[in-house]
């Protein structure tokens, strides 16, 4: 597992130099679990600089929004590597389920002194975990921005069969003997395919940033066990099942492209919230936060104008 202060250098072309200097990298203790966390500070605190708490996707951690935050300048994000990913270590007290991560944003905004005006934004299975939290806590924060949300049951639809065929894998790679079943997990082959499954950029440099950028973190998880228990979170909720309950403005920034996160369903999630601006990227599918970062931070700093604190 990698140390907060241990991260390898971010490819420059695709991140700016700037950002560097916005970045301060910390560590938490919270219910016996150590949870590392980023904060990148605004260039120039104004009239519309929000914090925004970000809330990254299934086997990623927090590098995968770097190309967002590069975007907003004048915003202050704090990124935690979900526990069980990345840097942070897994729950010891419960399972690795959509609640238990709901009630880490609870604990991780009263640590930090995160109040009611922070901004909630998820991305993929995050979308889920800040929609189920927001739908729990309905004052917690305002307004919520779900990009590529997971907007209907995984198993249901055109896209079922390759979900069951994920859950075989999950539980495969967790029987196995452990070098085994890591090895599986860790499959550079498995882990290029499916940053190619994702990928909808004709860019060779960009999608060479991309593969790189999943080789190197996809496999940052803490074991098989809170592993196979994120996936199955991730596969068993969706952001649908609690719409009717989000009755602050939500943003969704949906991608044309999205074969995890179908654009018919967006548009149905849409249908269904109280308070819903629905903003799609033509040409990108699931990888918005690395393909097409200059637009979704547009559509956020427009919506958050919008709905200012």
């Amino acid at each position: 597992m990698r140390t907060a202060d241990s991260e390898p250098a971010t490819a420059p072309s695709f991140v700016s130099s700037g950002l560097a200097a916005r970045t301060r990298a910390s560590t938490t203790q919270l219910a016996g679990s150590s949870v590392a966390y980023w904060v990148y500070e605004p260039e120039r605190t104004t009239a519309e600089t929000r914090t925004v708490l970000v809330i990254h996707g299934f086997r990623g951690d927090h590098h995968g929004l770097l190309r967002v935050a590069d975007q907003l300048p004048e915003m202050r994000l704090i990124m935690p590597d979900l526990p069980g990913f990345g840097s942070s270590g897994p729950f010891t007290d419960a399972a690795h389920t959509v609640e238990r991560y709901g009630r880490f944003i609870s604990d991780f905004m009263n640590a930090l002194g995160l109040g009611p005006d922070t901004v909630l934004l998820g991305h993929s299975f995050g979308s889920i975990v800040a929609a189920h939290f927001v739908a729990d806590h309905p004052d917690a924060v305002r307004p919520l921005i779900l990009v590529n949300p997971i907007a209907a049951p995984a198993l249901e639809g055109p896209k079922g069969l390759m979900t069951r065929l994920a859950v075989l894998y999950y539980r495969l790679s967790a029987r196995l003997p452990r070098p085994l079943g890591l090895a599986l997990l860790r499959s550079p082959l498995i882990v290029r395919v499916m940053s190619m499954a994702m990928a909808k950029t004709k860019d060779k440099d960009l999608l060479r940033f991309i593969h790189g950028q999943h080789h190197a973190y996809f496999s940052a998880f803490a074991n098989r066990e809170s592993l196979l228990e994120s996936f199955t979170a991730s596969v068993s909720s969706n952001v649908a099942e609690v719409a009717p309950r989000l009755t602050l403005p939500v943003l969704l920034v949906a991608g044309e492209k999205d074969e995890i996160a179908l654009l018919r369903d967006q548009h149905r999630l849409a249908g269904l919230l109280p308070d819903a601006t629905l903003d799609v990227i033509p040409g990108v599918g699931h990888l918005i936060h690395y393909e097409t970062p200059e637009p979704a931070a547009g559509f956020i700093r427009r919506f958050l104008k919008d709905h200012p604190a």
